[in-house]
């Protein structure tokens, strides 16, 4: 007779919780570009490790999803916050700038780049309280 391998919960919850993508929130905020990059580069970093991403850009980090903006490049890879944004969308981030961006900059959608959306509160709120959820905000 073969013996009977019995899991309990807690390693049976560990080993399905490993095989699980995580879900990672980015909250950028900031104004600035070392602080947005920062945001943009662990979202990058946990697209890598198989993370689902979502980010949402409020004030004047909307800025950066805005076609044509000017904006400076980051050391140490001579990239602009829009490009590594642009390579986290490539890469599966999901991206909204929030709902108050648009109206209160006299912005259109038409005005984002690909890949970038409006937010919609009731969408974002009832991601924010999904179990498990890892956020970072910036």
């Amino acid at each position: 007779m073969k013996p009977i391998i019995a899991l309990g919960t807690a390693a049976l919850l560990a080993t399905t919780t490993a095989v699980q993508a995580q879900d990672l929130f980015v909250n950028i905020h900031s104004g600035s570009p070392m602080a947005q990059g920062a945001g943009l580069v662990l979202a990058g970093q946990a697209l890598e490790q198989k993370a689902h991403v979502r980010i949402l850009l409020c004030d004047a980090a909307g800025d950066i999803a805005v076609t044509g903006a000017e904006l400076p490049k980051l050391k140490p890879r001579d990239v602009t916050t829009q490009q590594m944004l642009q390579g986290v969308i490539k890469a599966g981030a999901k991206v909204e700038v929030c709902a108050l961006y648009l109206p209160n900059t006299g912005k259109q959608p038409t005005d984002l780049i690909p890949g970038v959306t409006p937010a919609k509160p009731a969408d974002v709120a009832a991601h924010l309280l999904k179990p498990g959820l890892n956020s970072l905000a910036f």
